[in-house]
């Protein structure tokens, strides 16, 4: 099932494609592939990625390599569904490894589908690259052009994409810059926001990633915890402000992590928090 309830299996019976499940829940082999592309016609392979979901346990499955070889051997295309669509290695700062689509294109994989924003960080949109004939001939599709980007979404993606071909996503890139800090600038900004309110707690804490990708994936990080009389009011209150600022509420705190906020944006949330202080909430 993916974003807003929609389920896969749904959208391919509407559209008339035929759904062949292989394997089993928690292991899946090449074979179980390849049993079911000698046995019936099949018009495609779909791997789908869990990028926002974790299968731990007594677990395999064949990797993206083995596939496309299975896949060109029976002289059908491989459709990998990367979700997130990471095109910098997650494991150098600290995280498990997420499958970049480089690597998915390189594997021989035909047609790749990701996300245009969720670790790519530009708009909300559906990005799929692959081989010159098949993109071709998804181009000329009749819903090609009700789906089509609109200029804006084309314009967004666009300075996006750039900032990675300039080598600068991690300066430029907001999803990139809070992945990157330094637990050293996110404790130094922190002393900065307790020192300049007046009042707050300091504690370590974890950033999870999310956005629909990199599950149960978190950063060390050090949190500001604010004591307040009515934290629903207090709230209440920051999402109302003509810049709303979005607290986690914990242990009856109003906590605020430096990971999600970007160091130009430290007056604003202050002067917020300033506000919602003398309020008396």
């Amino acid at each position: 099932e993916i974003g807003g309830g929609f389920r896969l299996p749904d959208v391919m019976v509407q559209s008339g494609a035929r759904l062949v499940e292989v394997g089993t829940t928690n292991r899946v082999h090449l074979s179980d592939f390849e049993n079911a592309l000698s046995n019936q016609p099949i018009a495609m392979i779909l791997h789908a990625h869990h990028s926002n979901f974790k299968l731990v346990g007594f677990t395999s499955e064949p990797d993206i390599t083995e596939l496309a070889s299975l896949a060109h051997q029976f002289n059908v295309p491989l459709v990998d569904d990367l979700g997130s669509g990471a095109l910098l290695d997650t494991t150098r700062f600290g995280l498990g490894h997420e499958p970049m689509v480089q690597e998915s294109i390189s594997a021989g994989t035909d047609l790749v589908c990701f996300s245009g924003d969720k670790l790519i960080g530009g708009p909300q949109a559906g990005i799929i690259v692959g081989r010159d004939e098949l993109i071709k001939k998804l181009k000329k599709h009749p819903l090609a052009r009700a789906l089509r980007a609109d200029k804006l979404c084309l314009a967004g993606l666009s300075a996006t994409l750039l900032h990675y071909l300039k080598d600068e996503a991690e300066r430029e890139i907001p999803v990139w810059r809070m992945i990157s800090y330094s637990l050293k600038e996110l404790s130094s900004r922190v002393d900065r926001w307790k020192s300049k309110l007046g009042v707050g707690d300091i504690s370590p804490g974890q950033s999870t990633i999310g956005g629909g990708s990199l599950p149960e994936e978190t950063l060390p990080t050090c949190l500001l915890a604010l004591k307040i009389k009515s934290p629903k009011k207090a709230i209440a209150y920051l999402r109302e402000l003509p810049i709303p600022i979005i607290a986690r509420l914990y242990d009856d705190k109003l906590v605020f992590d430096p990971r999600t906020v970007l160091p130009e944006q430290d007056d604003l949330l202050l002067e917020g928090l300033n506000g919602l202080i003398k309020d008396g909430r």
